[in-house]
């Protein structure tokens, strides 16, 4: 039996910056909710769009947080968390939005245990037709206690912001989010330093919609040089936070946590590969990252086949010549870069584990 009932209530806070036309769809999907005590608020990071003039078409139904100077992802949510009252708190950018359904579907799933719900999204395109699930089912949800994944890797399937919600009394160990080191990004820090004090649920329904447009933060189109030393950036700044809040409750994280993680060591070989000139990693090797991430890949949680095909691709990576390697590993991080004989492989696998 789940202790949380209809009385509990539940915050859905909205980040928005310059996203005034995606935005109407995001608040209206949060008051469409059909659980009764849920309340919405907007957090506008000083647009220079018409977002004012959509929030205050809304009047009181919506509780507005108008920033006056733009502090990223981590400020938003912050800002919007110390406004609200919920016990259960999903974040919510405003280029996404959520099914009637969603925060019905956290509270009946919710458990005592329970500190961090996640479920899966369609993956929409900008006219909202869905072309995809997000994460894709053959990546089955890590849940429960993830805290040795989080020692051992530091890091656990999960997902992006909007298919996230969060019991209040553990934001409120770990928040406010650092805004200089989470300045974009600030779901990956809650989602890395949350599970540290309770469970994680997941939901295997599509409870929301996550758009992909040309303006995604992680969309960088042909710039994977670029994306992955931001990742990569990203990755220190979680672990760092890991290893504070690990500290906090007497547990240790190794220091090459990094190198057990196959999407971080994915993003590695793609700096090192795609701009060795930049890559902060000076030590780096490709074929060391190649071996690493191919026995790291091994130990994924997902199909063997899966599996197989990115130990295969790491390998790859690490041992073909530089033109070959780069074209192996855009193949797998860029999809329009695809030979049409991979497309058709990669439908194969899908539906067979599917």
């Amino acid at each position: 039996m789940h202790p949380i009932t209809d009385r509990v209530p539940v915050s859905i806070i909205i980040s928005n910056y310059n996203y005034a036309r995606f935005l109407r769809r995001s608040i209206d999907s949060a008051l469409e909710q059909n659980y009764a005590d849920t309340e919405v608020i907007v957090v506008d990071d000083a647009s220079t769009d018409n977002t004012a003039d959509v929030v205050a078409s809304y009047g009181s139904r919506i509780k507005t947080c108008l920033r006056e100077a733009n502090g990223g992802h981590a400020a938003a949510f912050n800002t919007g968390f110390e406004q609200s009252r919920g016990e259960i708190v999903l974040f919510l950018d405003a280029d996404d939005y959520l099914y009637p359904n969603a925060v019905s579907e956290v509270v009946d799933a919710w458990e005592e245990e329970t500190v961090q719900a996640q479920f899966r999204l369609h993956l929409v395109d900008e006219d909202m037709q869905v072309r995809d699930v997000f994460p894709p089912q053959e990546l089955p949800f890590d849940s429960g206690d993830v805290t040795p994944k989080l020692l051992q890797r530091g890091r656990y399937q999960t997902t992006v912001t909007s298919g996230l919600a969060f019991k209040r009394s553990a934001l409120d160990v770990v928040m406010p989010v650092p805004e200089t080191d989470f300045r974009q990004g600030a779901d990956g820090y809650l989602v890395t330093v949350t599970p540290l004090h309770g469970k994680v649920t997941s939901i295997e329904s599509c409870l929301g919609a996550y758009r992909i447009h040309g303006a995604n933060h992680s969309v960088f189109a042909e710039k994977l040089g670029q994306r992955a030393r931001w990742r990569m950036e990203h990755d220190f700044h979680r672990i760092d936070a890991l290893s504070d809040q690990a500290a906090e409750i007497g547990l240790t994280v190794p220091d090459d946590v990094n190198l057990h993680d196959p999407v971080h060591l994915e993003e590695r070989l793609a700096s090192l590969c795609m701009d060795k000139s930049r890559h902060p990693m000076i030590s780096d090797s490709r074929f060391a990252l190649g071996a690493a991430g191919a026995v790291a890949s091994v130990k994924m949680n997902a199909s063997f086949r899966r599996r197989a095909m990115q130990a295969a691709w790491f390998f790859s990576v690490g041992v073909l010549p530089g033109r070959m390697a780069k074209a192996v590993l855009s193949w797998k991080l860029v999809a329009s870069s695809r030979p049409a004989f991979l497309l058709r492989l990669s439908k194969t696998i899908r539906h067979a584990v599917g």
